[in-house]
């Protein structure tokens, strides 16, 4: 008998517990190496099987079997095979056994007392993490009735699984799916409330990982320009979200106090920038892509976001943040007549400049090239 179908029959689900414990651990080693990983995906039965092992009567047959589900998933072959598998599923929820591994990792997430629920968003994290696959999960996960509606619920409850899963990774998966357009018009367009459940977190001071993940669904919103409009409307006002984790206890006058719009105005010594640079950064993308409309860069300068970057360049220290925050500067400190378009995004570069701006980027950042001066008053 070869190894794969060993490997097969030792998976099954009547096998004794012995026989599936030494054959999970076989696999779990295996998926600890690129190559392990590689065999695997080029044998789809064996993936099969150890998506029937998360419905396992026994937990932690069912757990070693997520874990080596998770390892899999991690390179995007793993989340194409196991998505291929998903997809031509034949099982109906009432099976006794399912194969279709985006219906099994939704139900685990939305049942609060599954003790599968973490390691089933971290495989959803993984697998959406690709844009070439965010679409084909996205319309299998609709096709078997799951709402996202009922996810945003999930995410957004204190303490919503009762086996005391912390689900970390279901922010994550909110971040990967606003890669899709269709998923963006959701956020945007569904009366905004779904927004406004996420806004309420952006200064989630527990987890970096919630805040990452917000921060980049909202950064990821802010590529759409005909949503600008929403995003910068009263509803939703997301300038404030995006600049008070920027702000510290910034030494400013009266005058430029008094100039911010309420929420900004004197801070108090115990207010602390976000802490972390990945997310400072995006936050920084977010105001860039906002600035690519006229209407984006006019509602930064009449709320002062200049006053707000110009302290945090004083206080950053990462290079790439800086460079972050001076692209947003370069553009606000300009008039809309020097500027000379409505949409910056029409402005066509010529690829030898963008080479050129790219390699200057490089060079600054590996401090290969004067560092720019402090930005000043303007």
């Amino acid at each position: 008998m070869d190894l794969v179908q060993e490997l097969i029959d030792s998976l099954d689900s009547k096998c004794g517990l012995d026989i599936k414990e030494f054959a999970l651990d076989s696999i779990l080693g295996m998926t600890g190496t690129q190559e392990g990983r590689q065999y695997l995906v080029e044998n789809p039965k064996i993936l099969r099987k150890l998506i029937l092992l998360l419905q396992d009567n026994t937990p932690r047959i069912a757990l070693n079997a997520s874990s080596a589900l998770i390892n899999i998933s991690a390179d995007e072959d793993g989340s194409s095979a196991l998505l291929i598998i998903s997809e031509s599923s034949k099982c109906i929820p009432k099976d006794n056994e399912i194969d279709n591994l985006i219906y099994l990792c939704f139900s685990n997430i939305l049942n609060q007392r599954s003790s599968l629920a973490d390691s089933s968003c971290e495989i959803l994290s993984n697998m959406t993490r690709s844009n070439a696959l965010v679409d084909r999960i996205l319309a299998l996960a609709e096709r078997n009735g799951f709402t996202w509606d009922s996810l945003l619920i999930a995410f957004t409850t204190t303490n919503y699984n009762w086996a005391k899963n912390k689900l970390p990774y279901l922010g994550p998966i909110f971040c990967n799916i606003t890669q899709s357009q269709k998923i963006r018009n959701y956020l945007l367009e569904k009366d905004q409330w779904v927004l406004r459940r996420f806004l309420l977190s952006v200064e989630h001071r527990e987890s970096v990982l919630t805040r990452r993940s917000i921060i980049g669904t909202l950064r990821n919103c802010c590529f759409d320009i005909q949503h600008h409009d929403v995003l910068l409307g009263a509803d939703i006002d997301i300038l404030r979200y995006l600049l008070l984790p920027l702000a510290g206890p910034n030494e400013l006058t009266a005058e430029e106090n008094d100039g911010l719009p309420v929420y900004l105005r004197y801070l108090p010594e115990s207010k602390r920038r976000e802490e972390n640079t990945e997310n400072r950064i995006m936050i920084l993308e977010a105001l860039g892509q906002l600035c690519a409309t006229k209407k984006g860069r006019e509602y930064l300068r009449e709320n002062n976001a200049y006053i707000i970057l110009r302290e945090l360049h004083k206080w950053e220290k990462n290079k790439a943040a800086l460079l972050a925050c001076e692209n947003v500067v370069d553009i606000l400190i300009k008039t809309e007549e020097e500027i000379g378009v409505d949409n910056l995004k029409d402005i066509e570069v010529p690829e030898v400049y963008k080479e050129k701006f790219n390699e200057l980027d490089k060079l600054y950042l590996e401090d290969r090239i004067t560092e720019p001066e402090s930005i000043g008053h303007h």
